[in-house]
């Protein structure tokens, strides 16, 4: 069992920057590949990050290519999402997800989610 909860979300101008956490309990944290993802308002949850168990291999959603990064501290059980140049469209409940199964970008494969945590941008 693995629970997640996401923090770090808040209010910032476009073009600023914010980092979320997900601090993960669970012993066999280290073993599950993490995934973010993000839905804004009357949109479906849609895929942004993922890396793998080991930390070696991330993925992200073309829409935030080269402006977010997905990482993991195994030792403090917690997945990053830095966020920088934030545009209004990135506006969005965000999630932190866990899979027992190898990355993915489909929702669907994962086992565990957060409850979210509001990421709003004003432009």
């Amino acid at each position: 069992q693995v629970q997640l909860v996401e923090s770090g979300g808040g209010l910032v101008q476009a073009g600023g920057s914010l980092r979320l956490i997900c601090a993960a309990s669970g012993r066999t944290f280290s073993s599950y590949a993490m995934g973010w993802f993000r839905q804004a308002p009357g949109k479906e949850r849609e895929f942004v990050a993922a890396i793998t168990w080991g930390g070696d291999n991330t993925y992200y959603a073309n829409s935030v290519k080269g402006r977010f990064t997905i990482s993991r501290d195994k030792a403090k059980n917690t997945v990053y999402l830095q966020m920088n140049s934030l545009k209004p469209e990135d506006t969005a409940v965000y999630y932190c997800a866990a899979t027992r199964g190898i990355v993915t970008m489909a929702e669907y494969a994962y086992d565990y989610w957060g409850q979210g945590t509001q990421v709003t941008v004003s432009s």
